[in-house]
């Protein structure tokens, strides 16, 4: 094994200098020919951006109930906006938008199973400005509006004929 050649090297320092980068690129060659050998050499295509585009999901994490700026964001990172949402999508496996949209919904649920708010109040607390927006999100990801996550919700805000959720069944 190639590995322990190289472990050998560290008694004889005078031929570890000529050695080892023939053991170590050895090394690499039966890493990319091996079984995992796809997945590094995806992962070293993508080079220098996988730092990036981790600073990137960091900031859509600690920022997500703010409006998202791609054209910013892939300026901040020093990447082109479509060099950005191609790299994001090969690592995230969603768009940027994508991203923020699960993470607020997420936010969301959390909130209208922990705080005693209504479903239009959680959307707002995670960035929606539309609360009808907001609610079919949620049960796009969901499979049900955002009232059904947590059964005293309805009672909670005294639902009655004619209303949905305790507001107007048109709103």
């Amino acid at each position: 094994m190639p590995q322990c050649g190289l472990v050998r090297l560290l008694d004889s320092p005078a031929e570890e200098r000529v050695l080892r980068p023939l053991i170590t690129r050895e090394i690499v060659y039966r890493l990319l020919m091996g079984e995992q050998g796809n997945r590094l050499r995806h992962l070293a295509l993508l080079g220098g951006h996988t730092d990036r585009i981790a600073e990137a999901v960091e900031r859509l994490r600690r920022d997500f109930d703010q409006p998202l700026r791609i054209e910013s964001l892939a300026r901040k990172l020093g990447m082109s906006v479509s060099g950005f949402h191609h790299h994001f999508k090969t690592v995230t496996a969603m768009s940027p938008l994508q991203f923020q949209k699960q993470l607020r919904l997420q936010e969301a649920r959390r909130i209208l199973f922990g705080e005693n708010v209504d479903a239009a109040s959680a959307g707002y607390q995670v960035g929606y400005d539309d609360a009808s927006q907001f609610s079919r999100e949620y049960k796009r990801l969901f499979g049900q509006p955002p009232c059904a996550t947590w059964s005293g919700c309805a009672r909670r805000r005294g639902d009655r004929p004619g209303l949905r959720g305790g507001v107007p069944a048109a709103w």
